[in-house]
């Protein structure tokens, strides 16, 4: 794993970084406008004593404006899926859908014990992991030769894998990630303690303020569900076989409706419904008509104003599609305790034609694990026998604005067949619950007649359009 900092590390980046944050720390107690006080952080050392003082004191928003980016090379999947669920941090990620990873490489870990010692047997461990991972991409190639686009293939890859990627976040999401990874419950996984160690290490050198308050940081590594698993016994685990919608704002449509009369109006909430009532008694499609307009607005604040949640299965292969989008709460489960490694997807291209040696593969993946834990080895190090087909079940909740947003994109005949066959399944139910903000969730070339894809369009926007001329 190799971590750099791009840019900003230069002596004169560095000052200026660090004249950026002062000033900011600076503006709210000192006299003079916005660029006096600026002109008067001038020196570097005196710069940097002020920051360390107020982010001591706890006021830790100013260091928000030292953006970072880091480029990240041969990092695992386990590191990607773990990272992007910092919802303010921005990747950019070599792309399965389109790159051939036969060639990409794989990590072997050091495997421990259950005590967390190195195993006695570690050496004898990563032969044998090393050559079922070897295994494992040969299938991955073998299909690819077949005619199986990389897309659907990838779904064979042990998550072990190298990956690559750009990640820029500001100083305050850098510094909660470094303690998470140092200090916290993902310590425990070898790849992100190093990466948290690794980070911290260019801190020294670029990001000198958040060195003390990193250093004192203390976090409790014990289980977070030791009370619940002291109540309940841990049920098998059962994939569902499609998103569900369990809770939402009842009476979406109208709490969108009336909030927007109260946001123009400035009026109460009463009067906002008797102003809804008095335009239906006007007009029948009233209702339909604001709607549309809400839905069409640049910024549609309206429909942040209500919520709804889904239980979604989806494969670890495209979980990286819905977290991505950040502006929504989502749950994923830890990676220990281990996921039923029986539960699984096989992509339809493949069934057709590999079905034979996907399963065979995915069969001694888990007889491998098997071996690897009953040979006692610690958890973490077994999750890299996790592979791109791996299903699990996450739960989220967007508010509709968001829930359109990802429709947009999601339901597109471009989009991966498991992530599109989620979110059309999103906005069939949220439709069913809310049917006017249902109508505008789905792509653009459906609900806006646009398409942003160009070149790469799938032609259904020209059919649409065609038959709007002839009605």
């Amino acid at each position: 794993m190799k971590i750099e900092l791009i840019g900003g590390c230069s002596e004169s980046e560095l000052e200026g970084r660090i004249k950026k944050v002062a000033a900011a720390g600076k503006l709210s107690r000192f006299p003079g406008n916005v660029f006096e006080v600026i002109d008067s952080c001038d020196d570097y050392e005196s710069n940097l004593k002020l920051v360390k003082r107020i982010i001591k004191m706890g006021h830790k928003s100013i260091i928000e404006h030292d953006y970072l980016v880091f480029a990240l090379n041969d990092v695992t999947p386990i590191v990607e899926q773990t990272i992007i669920g910092y919802r303010l941090t921005s990747f950019t990620i070599k792309s399965r859908r389109e790159v051939d990873f036969r060639t990409a490489g794989f990590y072997v870990p050091e495997f421990r014990n259950k005590d967390g010692e190195i195993h006695e047997n570690n050496e004898e461990l990563k032969e044998k992991f090393v050559k079922h991972s070897k295994m494992l991409f040969n299938t991955y190639g073998d299909i690819v030769d077949g005619g199986v686009n990389v897309e659907d293939a990838r779904f064979i890859l042990p998550y072990c894998f190298h990956s690559n990627i750009i990640m820029g976040l500001n100083a305050r999401e850098l510094e909660k990630m470094i303690v998470a990874f140092r200090f916290g419950p993902l310590s425990k996984i070898a790849k992100l303690k190093e990466l948290g160690k690794k980070l911290y290490a260019i801190c020294k050198e670029s990001v000198p303020y958040l060195v003390s308050t990193i250093k004192d940081v203390e976090l409790n590594d014990g289980s977070q569900f030791e009370y619940l698993e002291s109540m309940a016994e841990r049920p098998e685990i059962k994939i569902a076989d499609k998103a569900k919608l369990i809770s939402y704002t009842p009476n979406a449509d109208d709490v969108v409706l009336e909030s927007s009369i109260m946001y123009h109006y400035q009026c109460s909430n009463e009067q906002a419904k008797k102003i809804l009532s008095d335009m239906v008694k006007k007009d029948k499609d009233a209702k339909t008509k604001l709607m549309q307009n809400i839905l069409h607005k640049e910024e549609g604040r309206e429909l942040e104003q209500v919520s709804f949640s889904f239980q979604i299965p989806i494969s670890l292969s495209i979980l990286t599609h819905l977290t991505r989008h950040r502006m929504h709460a989502l749950l994923v489960p830890e990676f220990t305790p281990m996921w039923d490694l029986n539960n699984y997807v096989t992509p339809e291209k493949i069934k057709a034609s590999f079905n034979d040696i996907y399963q065979a593969a995915v069969k001694k993946n888990i007889e491998v694990y098997e071996e690897f834990k009953a040979a006692g080895v610690m958890e973490q190090d077994l999750i890299y026998f996790y592979i791109g087909a791996q299903m699990v079940n996450v739960i989220t909740t967007m508010n509709a604005r968001n829930t359109q947003w990802v429709c947009r994109l999601r339901c597109c005949n471009k989009a991966q067949w498991q992530i599109r066959f989620i979110a059309k399944e999103m906005a069939k139910q949220v439709k069913e619950v809310a049917p006017l903000i249902g109508e505008g969730l789905g792509p653009t070339c459906m609900t806006d007649r646009y398409c942003g894809e160009g070149r790469e369009c799938c032609g259904l926007i020209d059919s649409l359009i065609e038959a709007d001329n002839k009605k």
